[in-house]
């Protein structure tokens, strides 16, 4: 079993997550991307996805908002997570929080990633458990800055 497969959530969606997150998910590998992208919409979420730095520019160009949360490798085939995220903020589409997710996990990519802005550099392969835990504590700082 993958370790994103995983059954919807059961119950009221606001116990679980009292606000729904519009997440621009990063990834170039299919399967992983495939499992991430159904992992949150099962959790109630709105992903949009990339496979690339520039589909993900483009999407947020195109939807002219910005993301909740962007989740994004940091290897990817045209770029890299770190310059995705400067560049979504250098036109204006700078997302409210940033995690990055990677097989890359020594103490200097984790200092890049935190330097570039990622609030959580989560190292490759990540549990449904560990996504679920980052996903909360993510909605709790931005309905914290919203006042909720």
């Amino acid at each position: 079993m993958h370790p994103f497969e995983c059954d919807p959530p059961q119950g009221n969606d606001c116990e679980r997550s009292p606000r729904i997150l519009h997440i621009l998910l990063v990834e170039d590998h299919d399967d992983t991307r495939g499992r991430m992208e159904l992992f949150l919409r099962a959790h109630g979420h709105r992903a949009r996805v990339a496979a690339g730095v520039q589909e993900a520019l483009d999407l947020a160009a195109t939807l002219g908002t910005r993301f909740d949360l962007l989740l994004s490798d940091l290897r990817l085939p045209d770029g890299n997570g770190w310059d995705l995220l400067r560049r979504l903020e250098q036109g204006g589409w700078r997302p409210q929080q940033a995690v990055a997710v990677s097989g890359w996990g020594s103490d200097t990519d984790v200092a890049k990633s935190k330097s570039a802005g990622f609030g959580t550099h989560l190292v490759k392969p990540i549990t449904p458990q560990v996504l679920e835990a980052v996903l909360a504590r993510v909605t709790e700082v931005i309905c914290a800055k919203k006042g909720r």
